[in-house]
């Protein structure tokens, strides 16, 4: 017959070469524990600086897991994480138990013999094994060496699981870096923001300002104006621009896989879950973690998130183990979240989390003549795609695409011209190298044709002074006339106008007060 420690560790060592999630992992060990030392509880903790924290127990009440062990505050414990070997504590030691009255199934009673090793790992200590009875007398005749030569293979177990998960979390990290290389190769490579006007320069001083800072940003604006292009360029604006910034769509997923998909599942947690699988939010560990069209997530899955970025500790669907995880948050959305949260379909304690930071990203009729210089890149983005020499607007074509209002904003735009191009191209009878896109052939015709509310003067569209009037005269009438446009565009509300201006609001009721303006 093999010696009980042998028959003990075998299990173990078998399960060293076998892919298991972390529980079963540390469930085996326990088990096999128990019945190597006979006794009522066995726990194992880890240590995360000074707290212990229960990665698994057996006989101990599901509660224990939730439990979080300062060192500093509990005597035992401290004694077996830094005594380098197995310690017996006497029945009659006065030390408090942290186990008293969590036996399952026995009430409020103390625990009477109490055994632990502490599991060293490279030299230092990464956590506990403790076992509990309460009978006085159940440790009496213990080997204190098998317990130690028990604690080295589980050590080895838990080294082996973190190693195992840690290559895991690497290869899915790394699968992901794959398919962002893929777009590159394929040529849809994170754009550039692009723009030249003041609204758009503001934009990116914001950016700049938001991304060198720890602080969790809620981006904000219209479907399509480039809210992922935002949350890219903070991540590459910040300390974290090394690491992984990990996207999710909240909308694009059913509401059963939500869950999972941001946190992660173990093995069995749900039909079809035939292996465990890390989340967003561990895969963007370090990193950044961007929640696209975050109003649309559901009220539970809010609580959990919420609770995630209060702490971060999270739990795989289907785990009581908790994972701390470092992440930055970057969420956006197209809904007005503050009337979400007061028709009660969206967590007001989740909202003041998420918009640390409020980030509006103002819409494409707001950017005046930045419409140019982004149709500019779509044209060329077509050029290279299609193999032509070049492609143009034509004048009309330009000055339709600035009356324009976009509804659609930058996305419209890309998808119009990418139409364009295509029909200039077929209307030859011979394909040319040198295309040029008509008005005709942007198919707004029929559109409202309606001024930006944030577009910059043309004055070479504009009409001109009447002659002898003089500049001073001129310059009155256009500045009056400007203000009034904007004044009509935004209702009357004057901070909008400076705003959009790009002027102090001071100064501009006291410029509006000389030209007379209501």
């Amino acid at each position: 017959m093999p010696h009980p420690l042998l028959r003990s560790l075998l299990p173990l060592v078998a399960d060293l070469s076998r892919e298991l999630p972390d529980e079963e992992r540390y469930r085996r060990l326990l088990h096999s524990l128990r019945q190597l030392l006979p006794c009522d509880a066995v726990a194992l903790l880890k240590l995360e600086e000074d707290v212990l924290v229960p990665l698994a127990v057996d006989g101990l009440s599901a509660d224990t897991l939730g439990r979080r062990f300062r060192v500093s505050e509990h005597p035992r414990l401290k004694i077996l994480l830094y005594g380098h070997k197995p310690v017996r504590f006497a029945a009659d030691c006065e030390l408090p138990d942290p186990y008293d009255g969590l036996l399952d199934g026995h009430g409020p009673l103390e625990v009477h013999d109490c055994l632990g090793c502490p599991l060293i790992i490279q030299g230092q200590p990464w956590g506990l094994i403790t076992l509990d009875a309460l009978d006085a007398a159940t440790f009496g005749s213990v080997d204190l060496d098998t317990l130690q030569a028990f604690a080295s293979l589980a050590a080895a177990t838990v080294m082996a699981s973190e190693r195992i998960q840690q290559l895991l979390r690497g290869f899915e990290e790394q699968r992901q870096l794959v398919e962002v290389y893929k777009r590159v190769a394929g040529g849809h490579a994170p754009r550039e923001l692009i723009g030249q006007s003041p609204t758009h320069k503001r934009l990116q001083q914001e950016i700049a300002l938001v991304g060198n800072s720890p602080l969790t940003v809620l981006i904000t604006g219209e479907t399509g104006v480039g809210k992922e292009l935002v949350a890219e360029s903070i991540h590459l604006h910040s300390p974290r621009a090394n690491k992984a910034l990990i996207s999710i769509n909240c909308a694009a997923l059913p509401e059963t896989l939500v869950e999972s998909e941001l946190f992660g599942h173990v093995r069995g947690a749900f039909s079809g879950a035939v292996a465990g699988r890390s989340g967003k939010f561990e895969l963007a560990d370090g990193g950044t973690l961007f929640l696209d069209e975050v109003g649309e997530l559901p009220l539970p899955v809010q609580s959990k998130l919420l609770r995630v970025l209060q702490s971060g500790q999270l739990q795989r669907v289907g785990s009581d183990q908790e994972h701390h995880v470092d992440v930055r948050i970057i969420a956006a959305t197209n809904r007005d979240l503050a009337e979400e949260v007061r028709q009660g379909r969206f967590r007001a304690d989740l909202y003041h989390r998420l918009s640390v930071y409020p980030l509006q990203v103002p819409p494409l009729r707001e950017r005046g003549r930045d419409v140019l210089l982004l149709a500019g890149f779509f044209l060329e983005e077509n050029r290279v795609r299609m193999g032509l020499r070049s492609v143009r607007l034509t004048g009309e074509a330009q000055q339709r695409l600035v009356a324009y209002r976009w509804p659609g904003n930058v996305r419209e735009l890309e998808h119009l011209i990418s139409r364009a191009v295509l029909k200039a191209l077929v209307t030859p009878a011979e394909r040319p190298m040198m295309v040029t896109v008509e008005a005709a052939m942007l198919g707004l015709d029929s559109e409202p044709v309606i001024v930006p509310e944030a577009q910059a003067p043309d004055v070479e569209h504009d009409p001109l002074p009447t002659a002898g009037e003089g500049l001073k005269a001129s310059v009155d009438a256009f500045q009056r006339r400007l203000i009034e446009q904007a004044l009509e565009r935004h209702q009357g509300k004057w901070a909008e106008v400076a705003r959009e201006l790009g002027v102090d609001r001071a100064n501009l009721s006291r410029l509006a007060k000389r030209l007379a303006i209501r």
